[in-house]
């Protein structure tokens, strides 16, 4: 459960907004009723919030414009107004799915044989709109993986600014077909590194006589609506991995965030850190996303572009291969591809690698999660959409220096959605969005209907043997 801004009469739509009317009412209170009702819901929501009273007073501040004397108010007046502009969501309501496992930044306070695993779950709230939860795990001692205890409440990150460079600026702004006098003018403008205070400066310098034309207005906000795309989402120090919940914030992803791919990335300088594709939907489309962390606390957020950043499902190598990034993409809706990059956010497609040739893949395929490297080549963990949109798990056997070429596959599914993994909020289905390799065995969490998060295992010699030739 996470609270948030509530704007009753918009709900995302912005078209009606009830506000005057409700701050009318919130004013007209007697102050005895006002002052027992704030501490009414200081009561019953301190202890389901991080700083409750905080976000009423930030909330009560987003409408305070109507006020006529917005200071001249008690601060438990401004709490009440604040709640009545606050709603719970819950973050979970619908679903949970998807997970990603990765080795998590924190190694402390294991037994021998233990490793610490973070895993990112996409959770769907009311209106099917998906965030990014986290969770732990402990693999071993041996063959045994244990899901940590969750803590609560939820926490949601502090929004900055986040930064571009203007080579990728320059190409997202081609990409949106935002390409004329006025976009010019503001490139010209930014350095090689900027952020989104950067670009207001810079449309602030903008020619009298280019800035007021008609349509001007139109694309200087097209421009700030692309600049603001790309964020910075910070915790407190002070939780845990398990309380982060990373929530839409750019218009992209209004109606969510879905389907987290994370793995531990060495770039081409040999720096160390973490990388998570996801996709992100506003209603009507959908773009694939970059998260660039070090820690699991402090997130960039990125938009990518090129000709294989159309489509769900990409997932990055762990490392470069050959000089360039490379990542896993879909093409054609159904197709297993690979996508290449040499600054890791402009994307451009390198091949086919599997199209769907199974019966159990009929309709479409596609990865799930960044390859797994083994002396043998690329383990690729795959789905499947077969009959009755019956999702299955299988795997492919990449070569380690040119990923294009198949060296084996599973010929039948190595996890299928049967007996008690048939049912839930959408059936017949089993997912996966990465696993890892520890000690030779391949772990691999599952999503079971999207309703709950399961984990399987297998030896990496046992699936090899699997894998026809």
């Amino acid at each position: 459960m996470i609270a948030q801004l509530f704007l009753p009469g918009e709900e995302w739509s912005a078209e009606h907004s009830r506000a005057g009317e409700i701050i009318a009412r919130v004013m007209a209170l007697p102050a005895d009723q006002t002052d027992a009702l704030a501490a009414e819901l200081a009561r019953d929501f301190g202890s389901r919030h991080p700083d409750v009273g905080a976000l009423f007073l930030e909330n009560a501040d987003v409408v305070s414009s109507r006020l006529a004397d917005p200071v001249d108010i008690s601060v438990a007046r401004r709490l009440v107004l604040g709640a009545s502009f606050t709603a719970e969501y819950a973050v979970e309501g619908a679903a949970l799915c998807n997970p990603s496992a990765i080795e998590h930044p924190d190694q402390t306070g294991l037994a021998p044989g233990q490793l610490r695993v973070a895993v990112a779950l996409r959770a769907i709230g009311e209106g099917h709109r998906s965030s990014i939860e986290f969770a732990e795990a402990i693999i071993g001692p041996g063959r045994r993986w244990t899901f940590v205890d969750r803590m609560l409440p939820l926490w949601r990150a502090r929004i900055d600014e986040g930064d571009w460079s203007i080579i990728h600026f320059r190409a997202a702004v081609e990409e949106v077909g935002l390409v004329n006098e006025i976009s010019h003018n503001v490139l010209q403008g930014l350095d090689d590194r900027f952020t989104v205070s950067d670009v207001e400066a810079s449309v602030t310098r903008l020619p009298k006589a280019l800035s007021r034309r008609a349509d001007s207005a139109r694309h200087i906000e097209a421009i700030r609506e692309l600049a603001i795309s790309v964020y910075r989402a910070v915790f407190s120090p002070e939780t845990s991995l398990s309380q982060r919940v990373l929530t839409p914030v750019a218009a992209e992803e209004r109606h969510g965030m879905e389907d987290a791919r994370f793995v531990r990335f060495t770039d081409l300088a040999g720096t160390t850190h973490y990388r998570g594709t996801y996709t992100a939907y506003d209603g009507r489309a959908i773009a694939p996303r970059l998260i660039v962390t070090s820690d699991l606390r402090e997130f960039d957020i990125h938009r990518l572009t090129g000709d294989a950043a159309q489509d769900k499902g990409m997932a990055l190598f762990p490392r470069p291969v050959g000089g360039r990034y490379l990542a896993l993409s879909r093409s054609g809706g159904e197709n297993i591809s690979l996508a290449e990059s040499h600054d890791g956010v402009i994307w451009n497609q390198a091949g086919t690698v599997h199209p769907p040739s199974e019966p159990w893949e009929i309709v479409q395929t596609g990865n799930c999660g960044p390859p797994l490297e083994t002396p043998h080549g690329w383990i690729v963990l795959v789905h499947g959409v077969g009959p009755m949109r019956r999702y299955s798990l299988g795997a492919l056997l990449l070569d380690l220096d040119d990923p294009t070429i198949v060296l084996g596959q599973t010929a039948t599914p190595i996890v299928q959605p049967i007996d008690d993994r048939r049912d839930g909020y959408v059936p017949n289905v089993v997912y996966s969005c990465g696993g890892l390799i520890v000690d030779g065995v391949i772990w691999v969490p599952i999503g079971i209907g999207d309703s709950r998060i399961g984990v399987c295992s297998i030896e990496v010699d046992e699936l090899l043997a699997h894998m026809a030739r």
